[in-house]
């Protein structure tokens, strides 16, 4: 294993698209594009699988160094009513070039630091989502809640409106690492907003953790899986931290580039943290994620029917993918729209009534082609190639794969392409052999974090 990390850890995307952001094209893409992509999607799905919807509110009281979110820095709390105001406009515009009523599948609010915004502030919000809005019967809602603001009544409040799921930001234990990354809360304030979320009825708890975080050692990494063990999160998102100083700027700059463990040190972390999880009865899903097998994350991954967005992997798909707020990115199977990340050029365009949508991409029928190896690939780990050689030529596919094959980490039978236990460490790397945008437009500086 130390070998193959060595050989495969370089820079590659997380393919939370295909194509990936940098290498949409802006030529081709506009807003009337967008529109008409849209809702030719929404047209043949809404009323059979529902939509997704993914509002991002941006707010934080202070900065945590690690993070590559969008996110605005204040501790003014008026900043509220008129975002969530903005939210609203937006959406009623979404709602305007829409043929039918939405029926809302799976809502999800990220950020930034959502339980920044206060519970009233939150529940105005999804009661006027609703008021236009069907929902679906299995309709799925969840948060990112930070530990040290979330309060019983945010818990209270947003279970009430229908709420189940909630993501709780760990990242690590230790004080030093804490302090490094501007993310000081203790494991009994974590320890509480879970016990609280529990016993309010929350039915899926999850708990973020990152290795690779500046001045993070084998024993800090030890620890922090030993104390989220004992809370029992139904899921756990284990995450390589993505030092991307170049993209966030001073924002990960909190530290020296010396402080963050690399290489062999950065193998050993997520090779213990992996193992822990797994010995404590996590089970592998996708890239970055364990679950419980009593989880709907788990038995989606066993019913293949697990999804991945931009909101991380769900437990179903939705074709269409609406984003609200700032930063936000939408999806509908052939095209992919960002709003604009600019806050104040954000609240500026709702105000003159303009949908805020400001990059994206059309997607080419190779595009889609690729799109569903890679997801296949990320979601359950393994692809039928025979569509895929259409784009990619089988022997030039085949010379691609060859060093997966030697290693061990893909085996193919009858153009089926299946990732072994060994090669689940190695997945972003295998889909890379697929990223045509990437092998014909080889970046000339560094693009992405390292894949492990």
């Amino acid at each position: 294993m130390n070998s193959l990390v060595k050989k495969y850890n370089i820079p590659g995307p997380r393919y939370t698209s295909y194509p990936t952001v940098p290498f949409w094209n802006q030529d081709h893409f506009s807003k009337n594009k967008w529109i008409k992509s849209l809702n030719k999607s929404f047209k043949s799905t809404n009323l059979t699988e529902g939509i997704s919807i993914y509002i991002h509110l941006p707010y934080c009281e202070s900065l945590c160094t690690f993070c590559g979110c969008h996110k605005y820095i204040t501790k003014r709390h008026e900043v509220e009513q008129p975002y969530i105001d903005a939210v609203l406009k937006e959406w009623q515009l979404y709602l305007d070039l829409l043929v039918e009523k939405p029926i809302i599948k799976e809502l999800h609010l990220g950020g930034g630091t959502p339980t920044f915004f206060n519970s009233s502030a939150l529940k105005r919000l999804i009661d006027s989502i609703f008021v236009v809005a069907g929902k679906h019967a299995n309709l799925e809602m969840s948060f990112e809640g930070h530990p040290n603001n979330t309060t019983q009544k945010h818990l209270q409040t947003l279970y009430d409106l229908g709420f189940t799921r909630v993501s709780f930001g760990v990242q690590d234990y230790d004080e030093k690492v804490q302090k490094a990354i501007h993310r000081v809360q203790s494991f009994s304030k974590v320890e509480e907003v879970t016990k609280t979320a529990r016993a309010i009825g929350y039915q899926s708890i999850s708990h973020d953790i990152i290795y690779g975080l500046p001045f993070q050692t084998l024993n800090s990494i030890e620890d922090t899986i030993k104390k989220t063990s004992q809370l029992n999160p139904d899921r756990i998102s284990f995450y390589s931290y993505a030092h991307v100083p170049w993209i966030k700027g001073n924002g990960q700059r909190g530290f020296k580039d010396t402080d963050i463990p690399k290489d062999d040190e950065k193998r050993l972390l997520y090779e213990t943290g992996r193992n822990m999880l797994q010995s404590h009865d996590y089970y592998e899903i996708g890239m970055d994620h364990f679950s419980k097998t009593s989880d709907n994350l788990y038995k989606s991954f066993k019913n293949n029917t697990l999804h991945r967005n931009f909101m991380g992997y769900t437990p179903f798909k939705t074709t269409v993918m609406i984003g609200l707020g700032a930063s936000a990115i939408a999806d509908c199977e052939t095209a992919f729209a960002q709003n604009e990340k600019n806050i104040t050029a954000y609240l500026k365009r709702i105000e003159n009534n303009e949908l805020p949508v400001v990059k994206g991409h059309i997607l080419l029928g190779e595009d889609v082609i690729l799109r569903h190896a890679i997801s296949d690939i990320i979601c359950k780990f393994k692809t039928n190639l025979s569509n895929v050689y259409s784009i990619i030529p089988e022997d030039v596919l085949m010379k691609r794969l060859s060093e997966f094959l030697k290693d061990d980490l893909i085996i193919i039978n009858n153009d089926q392409l299946t990732v072994t236990d060994l090669g689940k460490t190695f997945v972003r790397n295998i889909c890379m052999a697929f990223d045509e945008y990437l092998i014909k437009n080889q970046p000339k500086t560094q693009l992405f974090s390292m894949t492990i």
